[in-house]
């Protein structure tokens, strides 16, 4: 192998400083990501029809682009294709809930205990003012910013934990959960509760007592359940 001359002596330090190569964001992930954000916020509720050529058109694109977002989020139980019919938005399934939950308990109790061990001073002024902005955000009714900052209060935990890859894990694992919660959030008075669990989350963080916040996690994340066993009698249209 050939070896670098001294005038062709590598830069290591520029190296260092170049910008890590970001993944080319192709047409059908920015259709698949703005589907995907309308269908988890119920902006598109289950049972409505999408339209390949609506959707093309919206987007200035062919068809090709639309069908391989339309496959992915089919993939991920958020609509359902029928040849010859057209694709729907899918319904809420119950039956996945309780295992989403499993695995969030599994990720998020270890990764707490391990932010309980890790917390630094600003870590906590952080998590304050998250549930700050909640308790405004739940006085206002306003789910759809609340749910954004339930979003960073999980995600800070975990960049606490130093796990920060863990998070985007979970987001894929509690897409049916997320849907869900934008209807028990006001339905079922949840942010009300949420602001306390996730007080008592970031007290045991503080505390630096990885026991307490395991606990307080579990706690937390178990509410989802009962939650939604009682949204299928409330959304029948939306539950299946």
């Amino acid at each position: 192998m050939r070896q670098a001359s001294s005038s062709e002596a590598i830069d290591f330090p520029a190296l260092l400083e170049r910008p890590a190569r970001l993944r080319r964001v192709t047409t059908a992930d920015a259709i698949f990501d703005r589907l995907h954000a309308d269908i988890v916020s119920l902006r598109m509720p289950p049972g409505i029809a999408l339209q390949e050529k609506r959707i093309a058109e919206e987007f200035g694109v062919s068809r090709t682009p639309v069908r391989e977002a339309l496959l992915r989020l089919a993939e991920g139980g958020l609509v359902e294709i029928y040849p010859q019919s057209g694709t729907v938005v899918s319904r809420i399934p119950v039956s996945a809930i309780p295992e989403a939950v499993v695995v969030r308990k599994a990720l998020e109790g270890t990764t707490v205990e391990s932010a309980a061990r890790m917390a630094k001073p600003h870590h906590i002024v952080r998590l304050d003012a998250i549930i700050s902005r909640q308790k405004a955000l739940a006085a206002l009714g306003d789910v759809s910013s609340f749910h954004e900052e339930d979003e960073a209060f999980h995600e800070a935990i975990t960049q606490i934990a130093g796990y920060p890859g863990i998070w985007t894990i979970l987001k894929t694992v509690k897409v049916q959960i997320d849907r869900a919660r934008r209807l028990t959030l006001p339905a079922l008075g949840r942010m009300d509760n949420v602001v306390p669990e996730h007080c008592a989350i970031r007290d045991a963080i503080a505390a630096h007592d990885p026991e307490a916040a395991r606990n307080a996690m579990l706690h937390h994340l178990s509410a989802v359940i009962p939650d939604v066993a009682e949204l299928r009698t409330r959304y029948p249209d939306y539950i299946c």
